[in-house]
């Protein structure tokens, strides 16, 4: 999953993006209104974590900038600002949750899995798509019972096109979610990892899309073509 995260303490920022990364997310940290304008615009983000003090903008009128475009990226707001008033502010201009500052690490790990999950429209982090049954909070996967082993990239790759629920989406955005935008990788680098997603699952786990990206092979058709 990529996280967007917005903060402009150097330290908070750096532990933050560490932590993360550490429990498999993708993370680009920028640290002020005007970049993470042009972040969100540029990267396919699953969830934001927004800091309401920036130096350019207040993070409030950021979320209203957003919400009034359209936008539903889940936003998780992390800050200081510990009123009620404030916290009910926060969710009326569109966050999805509010955390104050200082926190637990592990507690806004789980808080933005539950976001991704809840805007994929799931409530648990099993889910059973034809022949697979995936563990998104375990990271592990099963074929008919049988346990599948997958890279960190591949699992990445097929929770995001879970996540997606049949929709296409194109190289890019895939690239986005595996390596965020400070990582150089080679032109076939997603190609290379649907096709061994196929290998270990069968040929039918992913659809490609010609000339638009690829989705999630249905459900019924998961078993056509087998694992090699």
């Amino acid at each position: 999953m990529h996280v967007l995260l917005v903060e402009d303490s150097s330290a908070v920022g750096s532990g933050i993006r560490t932590g993360l990364q550490m429990a498999g997310f993708t993370v680009d940290w920028v640290t002020n209104a005007g970049d993470a304008r042009l972040l969100l615009d540029t990267v396919d983000s699953d969830a934001v974590v927004l800091d309401l003090g920036l130096p350019d903008t207040d993070g409030l009128r950021l979320l209203h900038e957003w919400r009034a475009r359209g936008l539903t990226v889940p936003v998780l707001v992390l800050t200081a600002r510990d009123t009620v008033a404030e916290r009910i502010a926060g969710l009326d201009t569109g966050a999805d949750d509010y955390m104050l500052k200082p926190f637990d690490l592990d507690e806004l790990t789980a808080r933005l899995k539950a976001l991704v999950r809840r805007a994929a429209g799931r409530a648990r982090s099993l889910i059973e798509h034809g022949p697979l049954s995936i563990d998104t909070a375990g990271r592990r996967v099963w074929r008919h019972g049988h346990e599948v082993e997958l890279t960190y990239s591949e699992f990445t790759l097929l929770h995001k096109l879970l996540n997606a629920r049949g929709g296409i989406l194109n190289v890019e955005q895939l690239k986005d979610t595996l390596y965020g935008l400070e990582t150089q990788v080679e032109s076939n680098a997603v190609n290379v990892h649907i096709h061994h997603l196929r290998r270990k699952l069968g040929r039918g786990v992913i659809q490609t899309v010609r000339g638009l990206g690829y989705r999630l092979g249905d459900p019924g058709e998961l078993d056509n073509g087998e694992p090699t």
